[in-house]
């Protein structure tokens, strides 16, 4: 038989979701995969079962339901400082995920280059490749992950096409400064690059940081596409109703791109979504504060148990050091320790190397994320307390 596609055999099933499945089998604590196992607000599953009983069930607006992308663009315009035509600036797709990979399909032509900051959230790498781009990355340093400023600037060149940057940051919690994000700015506009800001945990925020969009900044609103979703906000990762808001120019390819891809975001969601982004401040104060008291939890359970970690700025990932622990078991690789976390404590994690693509970076860390019930908090406390050697 001819052989199969030879990209599918450059990267290999997403790691987060194979962690899942082996938490699944094992009857564990889920810290792996970064979803909420307590349920979504009452008012926006309600709004959802409105538009299935208002008869919102077929195909929506390919490129997303007005009332939606009206929402979006209100939003945006109060707390990212993006002005937005929500009829030629905005797609509606099948979660941040789709968004990513259209956005990249729209842009990229043979001989790209893509600047990925790493570690970095496991898609983007083979976004990369699915893409027809070359990756280049630019590490970020614990414990602050800050980058270097000369690094960064060797990244960019004439081949260079985009650079992604994702704030708050997934894995590593890291949100992006403004002085940070105006040198990137300033790189992307000499080297006429465009600038994929992924914001999706950009409500989840602790002490007092402040998100910037980069879209904000002077000369990149042209140049800048920025991703989001409903998921995280709005604890419904299940939904898969995500956007990428760009100038029209860009926008026109994406739409293209997502019309092939999916056809349209569920109908219902979409609906639900326009009706949660009308909540007030009280309910965004809230779901900080939640996560606020779930990060240092957490901290106080993995310094305990022996991790070495440093408190996120925002999203609601821990990317810890387990080196101390993994000597105490004999063990060599993050891979291996993942999989004996599971046998002993019942605790699932994300091994460190899948958020690098040199893998041997991450070989020493572990993902932990709290978004998660109390019970389920404490049960993990628990648990690492009791069962990991001191």
């Amino acid at each position: 038989m001819k052989p199969l596609s030879i990209i599918t055999e450059t990267f290999s099933e997403s790691v987060i979701r194979e962690m899942t499945r082996i938490c699944d089998e094992a009857g564990g604590y889920n810290l792996s995969q970064g979803f909420p196992d307590f349920e979504s607000p009452k008012a926006i599953q309600e709004a959802a079962i409105r538009a299935i009983t208002a008869g919102y069930n077929q195909y929506p607006v390919t490129f997303g339901e007005p009332e939606l992308r009206e929402a979006i663009s209100r939003k945006v315009r109060q707390y990212n400082n993006i002005e937005c035509n929500p009829k030629t600036d905005i797609t509606v797709t099948c979660g941040a995920t789709e968004a990513m990979i259209a956005t990249l399909k729209a842009l990229i032509n043979p001989g790209d280059e893509i600047i990925i900051f790493e570690p970095f959230y496991e898609n983007y790498g083979p976004d990369s490749i699915l893409s027809g781009a070359t990756p280049r990355y630019v590490t970020l340093y614990g414990p602050d992950w800050r980058y270097s400023s000369d690094e960064l600037a060797a990244a960019f060149n004439e081949k260079t096409k985009a650079i992604i940057i994702n704030t708050p940051n997934n894995p590593t919690g890291k949100v992006f400064t403004k002085a940070e994000l105006e040198e990137i700015a300033a790189l992307c506009i000499k080297w006429d690059a465009y600038a994929v800001a992924d914001e999706i945990y950009e409500h989840i925020l602790y002490d007092g940081t402040e998100h910037i969009s980069i879209a904000s900044l002077p000369g990149m609103a042209e140049r800048t596409i920025t991703i989001n979703s409903i998921s995280k906000t709005y604890s419904v990762t299940g939904w898969r109703v995500g956007w990428a808001i760009a100038a029209p120019p860009i926008t026109k390819r994406i739409r293209k791109v997502h019309d092939f891809f999916t056809v349209g975001a569920p109908t219902p969601f979409q609906h639900a979504a326009a009706e949660a982004m009308t909540y007030g401040p009280e309910y965004y104060e809230g779901l900080k504060s939640h996560y606020a008291e779930a990060r240092d939890f957490i901290l106080g359970a993995l310094r305990t148990a022996g991790f070495q970690c440093e408190l996120p700025k925002g999203a609601y990932y821990v990317l810890a050091d387990a080196s101390g622990i993994m000597e105490r078991l004999g063990l060599t690789d993050d891979t291996a320790f993942s999989r004996k976390l599971i046998e002993l404590t019942g605790v699932a994690t994300v091994p460190g190397s899948s958020f690098y693509a040199e893998k041997a970076k991450g070989s020493r860390q572990v993902r932990f994320c709290f978004c998660k019930k109390w019970e389920t908090l404490e049960s993990v406390a628990q648990a690492l307390t009791a069962k990991l050697p001191k």
